[in-house]
Parts: structure tokens; C-alpha cells; sequence
């Protein structure tokens, strides 16, 4: 099992990924031959009864959706469905003074917070929209602007941290890049405030030019000398969550057996 998901990750994943970069999806072909004799049945069927009943609609085969009905009413597993929730639940039972985000999925995990309070965000790109609840600010998190120092007691950065320094959204190339987006993070944050830190948890690597994997142990030893760790979750490489479990050494060497996992940290910035 373990080395039919290490082929997955190292020759499948990345050929459909380099497909997709050239506007294909090869997952997706496998449902056009019996989604297009579906998709024509019923197309002949809706004009017979459209010519029928005499309405008045226009009728187009113009938008094929082949593959919908082979798939679930709706996704409910993988990184970014459970790490939005569950730190947007965190928020909300902790309900803190000033949440500022980092990077996060605006249609995400920000409309969740956004939903019940003001939320701030910083991003890298601009953001084109104004939405009610979200504040936005463009700034590089690798070098963050002097007036956001201590500013608030509760921070996330979630599945953003692995994209610093790449060059996948306009930022500079820095191998340090996400060290150098950390301690901004901190700089941000004040003591005795709640940092929410995902990122790709596995074997430890650089994919490029989408993100760095890290093991588990580098994100708490990058954590060690300035946060305590309150708590910490994980989605596993199936898509499934596991909440609050504890880290030992093993799992912190191994990544609870990840290849392409996420970490979820909750931290709390010490007082000295």
C-alpha cells in the first residue's frame, strides 16, 4: 500500500500536474466517452419533450459538464476543506481581539471568519474585490511593513508559508523565503497570541515551482524558541482529518507516514 501511494505521488501526481499547466486534465478524460453518450441521450430526450410541451426555450447542447454525474454532491476530505474549517472554529470559540490573516484561501477559510467578524488580510497579489468583513492589504510577508509590529493576538497562515520565496506569485526567489515569512509572522504577532500554521507535511522537498513539503519536527523546531504548541491536526495523504492527536518522536520524524500531508499548529507566542 505504502509504495503504491509513493508512485502516486512521485511519477502520477506529477504528470498530471505538468498536463494541467498546459490546460489539461487527464483525470477528467476518463468520464468524457461515457459522460458524452449520457450527455447525448438525455440531450435528445429534453428536445422531444421540450418540442412537446411547446415551450419556448431555447434549447443548446453548448455547455457539456461530462463528468458531474460521476462524481459526490460535494468535496468533504483533503486539505484545504478541513483546515479551513477547523481553524475558522478555533477563531470563532476563542473569539480574540484582532485576527489578521497571511495568504489563506480568500474563498476559503476568510469567508468562513468573514462570516461571523472582521478578519485582515495580507497578500502578496492584489485582491480586485471589496468584500464586507475583509479588510486587504498587499505587502511581501517576507518583508513586512514596520507598522504591523505586535499588532494582533491572533494570527493564521494557512497552506502559505510553502509557497514563500518560489516565485509562483510574483515574490522574489529566496531559498529562506520561508524562514524569512516566519519570523514575520512573529513579528506580527504579539506575545501571548494564537498563531494557526498549515503547511505540506512528508518526505522533506521542494517541489517546484508549487511549494516546499516539510516534516513535521522542522515546523516545531522552527516553532521551538518563541511558541508553545496548544495543539496539532493533520490530514492525511486519503484526505481524511485527524484532529488533536499527539506528536511523538516518531511521528515527528516520519510525518505520521505522509507523503503529501497537511499540518495543522496551533501555537501561543510565549511572554519573556
Amino acid at each position: 500500500m505504502r509504495e503504491k501511494t509513493v508512485f502516486i505521488e512521485r511519477v502520477l501526481k506529477p504528470i498530471c500536474r505538468w498536463a494541467e499547466a498546459f490546460g489539461l486534465n487527464p483525470i477528467a478524460l476518463r468520464y468524457v466517452l461515457p459522460g458524452l453518450v449520457a450527455a447525448v441521450h438525455d440531450y435528445a430526450a429534453l428536445k422531444r419533450q421540450n418540442r412537446a410541451a411547446g415551450r419556448p426555450f431555447r434549447l443548446r447542447f453548448s455547455m457539456p459538464c461530462l463528468k458531474d454525474r460521476y462524481e459526490d454532491s460535494g468535496s468533504a476530505r483533503g486539505h484545504y476543506f478541513h483546515q479551513d474549517l477547523l481553524v475558522a472554529r478555533r477563531v470563532f470559540a476563542r473569539n480574540p481581539e484582532r485576527h489578521m490573516d497571511v495568504g489563506s484561501r480568500v474563498d476559503g477559510f476568510v469567508a468562513h471568519v468573514a462570516a461571523f467578524r472582521e478578519i485582515e488580510v495580507f497578500d502578496i497579489r492584489p485582491m480586485s474585490v471589496t468584500v464586507p468583513g475583509i479588510r486587504f492589504r498587499q505587502m511581501d510577508l517576507m518583508n513586512p511593513s514596520d507598522d504591523f509590529t505586535a499588532c494582533c493576538d491572533s494570527l493564521s497562515c494557512l497552506h502559505a508559508i510553502e509557497h514563500f520565496g518560489l516565485g509562483r506569485y510574483g515574490d522574489p526567489v529566496d531559498i529562506e523565503g520561508h524562514l524569512k515569512g516566519f519570523r514575520a509572522l512573529s513579528k506580527v504577532l504579539k506575545p501571548g497570541g494564537m498563531l494557526y500554521l498549515s503547511a505540506p507535511i512528508g518526505p522533506e522537498r521542494i517541489d517546484f515551482n508549487a511549494n516546499r513539503v516539510f516534516a513535521v519536527q522542522t515546523l516545531l523546531d522552527l516553532a521551538r524558541e518563541e511558541y508553545e504548541l496548544i495543539g496539532f491536526s493533520y490530514v492525511d495523504d486519503a484526505g481524511a482529518l485527524h484532529e488533536d492527536v499527539t506528536i511523538t518522536p516518531e511521528h515527528a520524524a516520519d510525518s505520521f507516514g505522509c507523503q503529501y500531508g497537511c499540518g495543522i499548529f496551533e501555537f501561543r507566542k510565549q511572554s519573556f
